[in-house]
């Protein structure tokens, strides 16, 4: 009845006679009617997650124990949504039933009340099932686990079929973490694992400043990452040039946009420009439709020196003068190098009036150790 009294607004002393006007009383009904609609719909929230783990299950068992499925084969999960034939219920949803059940063992542990509802509700770090199943050490990576009630009762199914697709168990307990903590919607979930923050978090110097980022910057047009992720380009890091750099970007043109971001539109290579008589040359041109305006990319080979923000700054400049059209924002400026000081690309911006960025690159990803820590000191914050 407490727990009741809390959601609904219940009075304490319902003997005691209440005067109050109109309008208080308007609000009152108002107040009861939204939290009691909350509670509803995160009551089914839960309900509907729980439900469709225990289908997993017995998909999992059937597909192990079933004494005719046999004559089902691959095609069991098309049949069973058609003999079903409820609304909701159809192949995709099963599949990802089924994966849902395989994915979080701790969830059957809680749900056989092998894990009391107090310890899963307080635990920072849950080992699953899987585990507590073996007698050997479970590794640091075996320790990584959202306890099963945070998962029901603070995430979505809809966010936990995202979460699904994360193969990686600690890169997906660091977004389930992150979820939780900064309340994000599905679609910035999404968002968040296709610009793979956890790669960037871990290696990342001020990974706590990366994260704070996350939760008030809604617009990811607007974000120039830090750093990119060139794994995919195969480059040595100890032996490449900036030729070598823009060749292979151009060959992987199609990974190479999807790692800048939404709206990114290749518009030229090595684009070239006649300031004063002489030709100049820009590395990479990108027209982003989001943001309506050129994107100039130089590209270096070494670490950040300010004369290489001087020479992207008269490119943009160029650009502003000579090749916006009608309908056009401002263009802006990317410099990418392997490092970068913080102070001296914030004293070479100062004073600049041109939307200049710069950004660092990394052709490999960091070790498993690195990710591990900073995850450690993510979660015991």
């Amino acid at each position: 009845m407490k727990e009741e009294s809390i959601i609904y607004n219940l009075p304490e002393n319902w003997a005691e006679e209440a005067v109050f006007s109109f309008d208080h009383l308007s609000e009152l009904v108002q107040q009861l009617h939204d939290s009691a609609y909350s509670a509803t719909v995160r009551a089914i929230n839960r309900f509907a997650t729980i439900r469709n783990y225990v289908i997993g299950f017995y998909i999992v068992e059937y597909e192990q124990h079933g004494n005719d499925r046999a004559n089902y084969g691959e095609r069991l999960l098309k049949r069973l949504a058609e003999r079903v034939d409820k609304k909701g219920i159809n192949e995709t949803l099963l599949k990802n039933c089924r994966r849902f059940y395989s994915t979080y063992p701790q969830i059957k542990d809680y749900l056989t009340g092998q894990v009391s509802a107090t310890q899963s509700h307080n635990s920072a770090i849950c080992p699953t099932a899987s585990d507590q199943s073996l007698e050997k050490s479970p590794t640091t990576s075996d320790k990584f686990g959202t306890p099963a009630f945070e998962l029901i009762s603070k995430l979505s199914f809809s966010h936990i079929v995202e979460l699904l697709f994360v193969d990686d168990p600690l890169a997906r307990f660091f977004y389930e973490t992150e979820c939780i903590r900064c309340c994000w919607s599905v679609k910035e979930l999404r968002r968040q694992i296709s610009t793979n923050l956890f790669f960037r978090a871990g290696v990342s110097k001020r990974p706590e400043l990366l994260i704070e980022r996350t939760e008030t910057n809604t617009s990811p047009v607007l974000s120039i990452r830090d750093p990119f992720s060139f794994e995919f380009l195969g480059l040595r890091p100890e032996a490449f040039t900036e030729n070598d750099l823009e060749n292979a970007l151009i060959s992987h043109l199609q990974e190479f946009l999807l790692e800048m971001g939404k709206g990114f539109c290749f518009e030229a290579r090595q684009k070239r420009m006649i300031i004063d008589d002489e030709y100049y040359f820009a590395d990479l041109v990108f027209y982003n439709r989001v943001l309506h305006c050129n994107v100039i990319i130089e590209l270096k080979d070494d670490e950040f020196r300010h004369a290489d923000l001087s020479q992207l700054n008269a490119y943009v400049s160029y650009f502003r003068e000579n090749e916006m059209n009608k309908g056009d924002n401002p263009p802006v400026g990317i410099l990418l190098c392997t490092r970068k000081g913080e102070k001296m690309v914030e004293y070479a911006l100062a004073g600049m009036d041109n939307n200049l960025f710069v950004s660092t690159y990394m052709l490999s990803l960091p070790d498993k150790k690195t990710l591990q820590d900073f995850l450690l000191k993510e979660i015991g914050k």
